[in-house]
């Protein structure tokens, strides 16, 4: 085991996700290049992965606890919350098999490709970022922002441009997404008026005004 890997093995961080800061408080007497060189021995070992410059998970076999991909999400680029498809899924309204981990930000848009999986953010403005979010606890030891069910559709309805309720209406989301109609009955609206205010694109609020209107009939 790499001198790196055995110390942040016994620091045990959370997920095995740790930072430069991390490795600058293990070895503070150590200068920046010799730092390097720790992180490029044991990367080239494959002990520990490194997802961009800077963040870094300890492989599999090194791991103390689970590294959920949207608590890795969430360490990628800040600040943004877990949504669009990811989020539909995590909530049972879409079928699970997604290769990417879908986000929204309200920094510039942008995507990795770690050893881990992909994962996507993509810029959504608001006057509110977390209106319509929650922070939900997705495993036994951890957290993560994710939109509720109404935040995700806004999200996606924001994002594709040529959808419009005029012209979709719930088609939209009933065929393109393949969301049960049940289900979207009984979709919380919860936070409804908060997120009508954030929103700041009229596309968008009319359909999730005429969405909910749709729902209550």
């Amino acid at each position: 085991m790499q001198t790196l890997t055995e110390r942040v093995f016994q620091l045990s961080p959370p997920g095995g996700l740790f930072d430069e800061t991390v490795i600058r408080n293990l070895f503070p007497y150590k200068s920046e290049g010799a730092r390097k060189v720790l992180v490029y021995r044991a990367v080239s070992m494959g002990e520990i992965l490194r997802l961009k410059p800077g963040l870094f998970l300890l492989a599999g076999e090194f791991r103390k606890s689970h590294a959920h991909p949207f608590v890795i999400a969430s360490m990628l680029h800040s600040p943004s919350h877990v949504s669009l498809e990811s989020a539909l899924s995590h909530h049972g309204l879409i079928p699970e098999a997604l290769f990417q981990v879908s986000c929204v930000t309200s920094a510039r848009s942008r995507s990795y490709k770690t050893p881990v999986g992909v994962f996507s953010f993509q810029r959504v403005p608001l006057n509110y970022l977390k209106a319509g979010v929650e922070s939900l606890k997705i495993d036994k030891n951890s957290w993560a922002f994710i939109a509720t069910p109404l935040r995700a559709i806004a999200d996606l309805v924001y994002l594709r441009r040529e959808v419009d309720w005029k012209r979709d209406g719930l088609s939209f989301l009933t065929e393109s997404m393949r969301i049960e109609i049940e289900d979207l009955r009984n979709m919380s609206l919860k936070g409804i008026d908060d997120l009508c205010d954030s929103f700041r694109n009229k596309r968008t609020l009319d359909y999730i005004k005429k969405l909910v209107k749709e729902l209550g009939e």
